[in-house]
């Protein structure tokens, strides 16, 4: 939507700047977070990840699961920026480790997690459609039967 390509816009400029920080957004009562930060907070927390336009990910939570966010990325020393939409992308909150930031090395753990997942799906849908084709072949074979 032209929504979302605003905010993603705007993400785009502030990770020009903040590369190594997970960038959380809040718009209306939920935080969104974008490429890179999307599998990071996925892998970290169990959520799930959308394609919202080729090559961008998001995924998002409640606002009231905030605290427990901050305490996974402080403990895990990854950098991020609470901002919110309707304050014009001003940053809310900042968590800065320096050189502890792990961020980087979250996101290679995440995308190889992610890129693993996905291919098991993929395997698992190849394997449906295998057994669905199988079943409307015995049904074919069985109406054939039933005919001689």
């Amino acid at each position: 939507t032209g929504e979302n390509m605003g905010v993603i816009t705007v993400i785009k400029t502030i990770k020009q700047i903040h590369p190594k920080d997970m960038i959380l957004v809040k718009i209306g009562d939920f935080y969104h977070v974008y490429g890179k930060d999307a599998y990071i907070l996925s892998y970290l927390m169990g959520y799930k990840i959308s394609k919202i336009e080729e090559n961008c990910m998001t995924c998002g939570f409640p606002q009231k699961s905030l605290p427990k966010i901050q305490a996974t990325l402080e403990n895990k020393k990854i950098n991020y920026l609470l901002v919110d939409r309707r304050n014009n992308f001003d940053v809310d909150e900042k968590s800065n480790n320096k050189n502890l930031n792990t961020y980087e090395e979250h996101f290679r753990k995440a995308y190889k997690f992610e890129k693993k997942n996905r291919k098991y799906l993929y395997s698992f849908d190849k394997v449906n459609l295998i057994f669905e084709r199988y079943l409307k072949f015995i049904k074919n074979v069985e109406k054939c039967d039933e005919k001689l």
